[in-house]
């Protein structure tokens, strides 16, 4: 059955690769796709490999690290709603995203992922200072990251509010667009992707008993504080590095370890591999229904997964409360 359930994931990354690559302003049948894909020589050629591959190949790489992310989260924190985006990470992120765009506007286009990166990381720093060095329950680690999150997003409406002339380029970065995005911002984030995902997948051990509870993990002789410490630092790595290529998409990290979950149950050698892909599918869907609402213009992807994402949401705070009450 697993197998089944994988390979219909991977079946379906493709066609959604296929119909990202052939959407948009302008539309591209498949044998016109086909043909351009292996002939560099004909009127869509530029397109498909100049703007369309390069998204694809991006949305695939950020929907791992941002799947991911949000496995390696909810099981430590052991909470179902934990993600990147909900415990502050694309908050703060986007935060010193915003710091450049509007303060240093004419910097190399190199600093604003390497800005973002650090406001990740710099959230990473405070969860640790804030949470007594990771000896609080997992609630209230979760917590502790929501409530540093409603601070970096008050500091980006504060940005919004003081420099108004420049909000267009910080509306889109905030709202995760993969529009522009071409082969240098795939070849920044591919390394890290390919380092990351099998550091992720090789702790599958350690995460399967951190669900166990913290108790039984001490009883099977695992170090608690420093693994959880290297294994958020690898979460937040995963995340920070995704959202520096897409800006802050959020929902990814929440609903692809839920369907995954769902589908091959708890065992992180598996959920770890499939909620990836789900995290890239979800990533293409949104970015090719985003390109076909209003043509020419397009849907940044940011807010598809949000509306797909926001409804999930709701109904977990709901099965949550009931679960608990």
């Amino acid at each position: 059955m697993n197998k089944i359930i994988f390979t219909f994931s991977c079946l379906l990354m493709m066609i959604f690769s296929l119909l990202s690559l052939s959407v948009g302003a302008v539309s591209i049948s498949i044998p016109d796709l086909w043909y351009s894909l292996l002939q560099k020589d004909t009127s869509f050629s530029f397109i498909v490999w100049e703007y369309r591959l390069p998204r694809v190949v991006i949305s695939i790489l950020s929907g791992f690290g941002l799947a991911v992310s949000g496995v390696i989260l909810q099981s430590l924190v052991r909470n179902p709603l934990a993600s990147p985006d909900v415990i502050g990470l694309t908050k703060g992120a986007g935060f010193f995203a915003a710091l450049v765009i509007f303060l240093f506007p004419s910097s190399p286009s190199y600093v604003l992922p390497a800005a973002a990166l650090t406001g990740a990381f710099l959230v990473f720093i405070l969860l640790l200072l804030l949470s007594k060095r990771l000896t609080l329950s997992p609630d209230a680690f979760a917590l502790v990251g929501i409530a540093i999150g409603a601070v970096f997003q008050s500091g980006i409406q504060y940005l919004l509010v003081k420099y108004p002339a420049d909000i267009n380029m910080t509306l889109l970065w905030l709202s995760g667009s993969l529009w522009g995005r071409g082969w240098s911002e795939v070849f920044s984030l591919l390394p890290w992707i390919l380092i990351l995902l099998p550091v992720a997948w090789w702790q599958y051990p350690k995460l399967n008993v951190f669900q166990l509870g913290d108790e039984y993990s001490q009883t099977l002789g695992l170090d608690i504080i420093r693994q959880r410490f290297w294994l958020l630092l690898l979460s937040v790595s995963l995340a920070g590095v995704s959202v520096a290529s897409v800006g802050s998409i959020g929902f990814i990290g929440l609903i692809a370890p839920h369907i995954a979950r769902k589908l091959v149950g708890g065992r992180h050698q598996l959920l770890i591999p499939l909620a990836a892909i789900i995290g890239a599918n979800l990533m293409l869907i949104g970015d090719s229904i985003g390109r076909i609402i209003i043509v020419p213009r397009e849907v940044p992807v940011g807010i598809m997964t949000a509306i797909i994402g926001a409804p999930y949401f709701v109904y977990l705070l709901r099965r949550e409360h009931k679960r608990k009450g």
